[in-house]
């Protein structure tokens, strides 16, 4: 599709565990277009972080084809792999990983770093700047064992925007954080897409984040079921969790 940011077609990806081989991914078609809010939706193993690995370009498919911003990633030397990565794509883990070692602000800079594009002062600009819209202008100077887990994934959040990427994944980005401050999040992202346009794909089971996705791609067993609109989705999530409390009522 000419619109597509994303175009995943045919995608398989199998590990191997010695003479095992597990399949992660079953033939996946998906396009996403620029400044879609997308939501991969899926209960644990269905191929969720997989797939944004792929498309992250952390990983590479063991069948199909892996468009990024019109490059298609398996042709693609590891030098323009890290270069799209770097440029491209922001990440924002549901571990945070961030640096314990450097502070927030050096935390928020380090992609910067390494594009080595901007002098300090546009640095420190632009990271002030970001730190202001997450609302952590004030802990600058804090290393992250002195944060809160909302506050640790605001930092990522930043240090994803950093770049002014086009894509920023999120898997599970409100995983670890209680529901006011997941929602936090939420509402941070969702200003930031509307905002800038950026397309954010972001993976999770919490109903309570589908619903503020244009659209909902639902995984399982490594498979698309749909692509849907929020409500359809949390209808499907709902009506799976009342069968299974039906059945467990049931059950001797």
């Amino acid at each position: 599709m000419a619109n597509s940011i994303v175009s995943i077609r045919e995608v398989v990806k199998e590990y191997h565990l010695g003479q095992t081989v597990v399949p992660a991914l079953r033939g996946v078609n998906l396009e996403v277009e620029r400044g879609e809010f997308l939501s991969i939706a899926g209960p644990s193993g269905s191929g969720k972080t997989t797939l944004l690995n792929l498309i992250g370009c952390v990983d590479t498919a063991t069948r199909g084809i892996v468009e990024v911003a019109g490059k298609d990633t398996a042709k693609l030397s590891e030098r323009a792999l890290t270069s799209l990565r770097l440029d491209t794509i922001g990440f924002i883990f549901q571990s945070f990983n961030l640096v314990s070692v450097l502070t927030v602000f050096q935390n928020v800079e380090f992609p910067l770093l390494l594009q080595n594009r901007l002098g300090a002062n546009e640095r420190k600009a632009r990271v002030m700047q970001l730190l202001e819209q997450v609302g952590l202008a004030t802990h600058a100077k804090h290393r992250p064992n002195e944060l809160s887990g909302g506050q640790r994934q605001r930092v990522a959040v930043a240090r994803a925007l950093v770049t002014e990427p086009l894509i920023v994944l999120a898997d599970e980005p409100t995983a670890n954080l209680d529901s006011k401050t997941g929602q936090a999040i939420i509402d941070l992202m969702r200003s930031l897409n509307q905002q800038k346009g950026t397309t954010f794909i972001f993976s999770t089971h919490d109903f309570k984040v589908m619903e503020h996705a244009n659209a909902v791609v639902r995984l399982a067993d490594g498979k698309v079921l749909a692509r849907e609109t929020p409500q359809e989705a949390v209808q499907h999530v709902l009506g799976r969790r009342e069968a299974a409390a039906e059945a467990s009522v049931g059950a001797p």
